[in-house]
């Protein structure tokens, strides 16, 4: 009779770790939709509130860049403390000013503190769970990430609008509670053995076998990419390209709801029959949900078309979801462990690029054209991606010992 292994939950290291990105994702979706609408209602105008969130993953973006060697230098520990407090305290001090400038100036330092929460979370699961249970793993990670979302983002700007915005500013420190969590996960990660070098990457051959792991990285980043692209665009002006409110909401529940479930299952079956296999159909269902979508916003606001549209959504959403989990595990399994960090770093870049993308790709284009437009082109790059993906398969590569 085999031993049972421990769920993925409760594996050492993993408990803190969900609690922390679940605290910390909290602050930031919290903060998200209200901190444009707070510059709103100081006087800014449609640039300076968009300015804020563009400016927050700007400075995410900027901060990956240096997690890496910022984890040599201070450790797990400090590194994490310092992304929740910097993710956090910067809510309340909202509540001094509405005025633009002060509110920039607090995006740039909750996207440093978001930069460092993303990629160590990622990098973190990486080091705690075994390849062969990664993506169970990442799963649950996502799930962490994705409820929050799911929950606070719709109910924030209700409860700005209907309570007062200093509740949300409030809740938005929900990060820095987390900080005797990161400390916890931070000790547990010390502890943790560096990868071994394989011999394989020491001998002669070895930078043929890294160019082999390059190629074989780049595709999953680009399949998140297209994802993040069609799913940001949706986030991002599914209240402005829908006429009627209800099916707005309801299309974003149906594609963040979908997303955060579909993230959550596709950790097992990644791991039962191996993540690359699932990119390309994911791609396809991503094309027809953005097709979706443009008939959809096409059409007139009957009960078909909303049918449709709703549909569409909900395609997204399981794209989304499903791609998150499997382009990750994918990464990780073509890169190896030696370099987690960077690929930790590439991925999360890459999606919040994709979701920048996203908005200003379809932005342009409906500016020139139209929203519908906009999404077929979308739906197209998807079926391009997948093609190449599929045409372009490397080798299968064996995940190095965790």
């Amino acid at each position: 009779m085999t031993e049972r292994k421990p769920s993925v939950w409760t594996l050492p290291g993993m408990p803190p770790l969900l609690v922390m990105t679940a605290l910390g994702f909290s602050g930031f979706s919290l903060l998200m939709p209200v901190a444009p609408l707070w510059a709103s209602m100081g006087g800014a105008d449609s640039f300076g509130s968009g300015l804020v969130n563009g400016l927050l993953m700007l400075s995410t973006v900027a901060t990956q860049m240096v997690v890496s060697p910022g984890l040599r230098i201070l450790g797990w520990s400090r590194m994490l403390v310092i992304g929740l407090l910097c993710l956090g305290l910067p809510s309340v001090l909202h509540l001094f000013s509405d005025q633009l400038p002060l509110i920039l100036a607090l995006a740039v330092v909750r996207g440093i503190g978001f930069g460092i929460i993303t990629v160590c979370g990622s990098s973190a699961v990486a080091a705690l769970v075994e390849p062969k249970r990664r993506g169970r793993a990442i799963g649950a990670y996502g799930l962490a990430i994705a409820v929050p979302q799911f929950v606070l983002i719709p109910a924030a700007p209700w409860l700005a609008e209907n309570v007062g915005p200093g509740l949300v500013f409030g809740l938005g420190i929900a990060p820095a509670i987390a900080v005797p969590f990161a400390i916890t996960l931070g000790r547990r990660l010390a502890t943790v053995p560096a990868p071994k070098t394989a011999a394989t990457d020491i001998a002669p051959q070895g930078s043929r076998i890294a160019a082999v792991r390059t190629r074989a990285v780049v595709m999953p980043i680009v399949a998140l990419l297209t994802i993040t692209c069609t799913g940001g665009a949706v986030l991002t002006f599914a209240p402005t390209m829908l006429t009627n409110t209800t099916t707005a909401v309801v299309a974003l529940l149906a594609l963040t709801g979908l997303g955060a479930l579909s993230r959550w299952i596709f950790g097992g079956i990644a791991d039962r029959f191996g993540a690359r296999r699932f990119i390309t159909p994911l791609l396809v269902v991503a094309a027809l949900g953005a097709a979706g979508v443009s008939l959809g916003v096409a059409g007139d606001t009957d009960a078909v078309t909303t049918t449709v549209l709703l549909v569409g959504a909900a395609f997204i959403g399981t794209a989304y979801g499903g791609l998150q989990n499997v382009t990750l595990v994918e990464a990780f399994a073509a890169a190896g462990d030696r370099s987690r960090n960077v690929v930790s770093v590439v991925w999360n870049a890459g999606f919040d690029l994709g979701t920048g993308l996203g908005s200003v790709v379809v932005g342009t284009i409906a500016t020139a054209s139209s929203f519908p437009t906009s999404f077929v082109v979308l739906a197209v790059v998807s079926v391009v991606v997948a093609a190449l993906v599929s045409l372009l398969r490397p080798r299968p590569t064996q995940p190095s010992a965790a």
